[in-house]
């Protein structure tokens, strides 16, 4: 995950542990799975595509082979833990609501990213970023983690230990305090052993967006693309927009 809100602990001091939190080779499935989803046609040799809140790049791992990358985050410590995984891959820092590099791309892509944009403005700011990028005929995909229709409170846990003698093991909680507005509540509590043994124990708290299927049906097609829902192998409503 990578957010517009970089003051999160996640993706600000606690960076570098994020490839220890969650799992580059976890993404190769998901990466697969958004190549049948883009289906350029005509298919370029090697399609330029823009990911729009890239994080840690664990997913650009997965995709370098096959498009010619740029990766923008807000949190230029998630980008640096990206520039380590996807060497040679170019790397902007910008915020995905008013990014604009004057250049088009044949693809763009919001991962989970998206989740942190928290109202409505927020959304047809970062569709209108997308669109802004995407040229005619291109296409945008954006996979929100859940849309209000498939909204459940959940627990999960996990972590790794990495080569280098650290470790990080994770609680995650999901829930809805407030069913009435937008958001969501996510809270991460982190245990982090460093090399040397010490060990110690972080709170994160994530304030996630929570939007029904045709609100992002409607804002994707008033930012300029025509748009339609995708299901995949995990239950997520991922939308596809092809650029008008």
């Amino acid at each position: 995950m990578a957010t517009p809100a970089s003051g999160l602990l996640m993706y600000g001091e606690l960076a570098p542990w994020w490839p220890l939190v969650s799992d580059p080779a976890d993404y190769a499935e998901e990466a697969a799975s958004f190549l049948k989803i883009f289906a350029l046609e005509p298919a370029p040799a090697r399609p330029a595509l823009l990911e729009l809140g890239s994080g840690g790049g664990n997913l650009a791992s997965h995709l370098h082979g096959r498009f010619a990358l740029t990766l923008c985050d807000l949190s230029r410590d998630m980008l640096h833990v990206s520039r380590a995984q996807n060497p040679g891959v170019e790397h902007v820092q910008g915020d995905m609501r008013t990014l604009r590099l004057a250049r088009n791309f044949d693809c763009v892509l919001i991962h989970d990213a998206v989740m942190y944009l928290t109202s409505a403005d927020d959304v047809r700011a970062a569709l209108a970023t997308a669109a802004a990028h995407c040229r005619p005929g291109g296409v945008l995909v954006v996979a929100p983690d859940v849309v209000r229709e498939t909204f459940e409170a959940y627990t999960d846990h996990g972590g790794r230990d990495g080569a280098d003698g650290r470790g990080a093991r994770y609680l995650e909680w999901v829930s809805d305090p407030d069913p009435r507005d937008t958001t969501f509540e996510t809270l991460y509590t982190l245990v982090l052993r460093d090399a040397d043994g010490a060990t110690r124990v972080e709170l994160d708290r994530h304030v996630e967006g929570l939007f029904a299927e045709g609100e992002w049906l409607a804002w994707l097609r008033e930012a300029g693309f025509d748009a339609r829902v995708v299901g995949d192998a995990w239950g997520r409503r991922v939308f596809r927009g092809a650029r008008r």
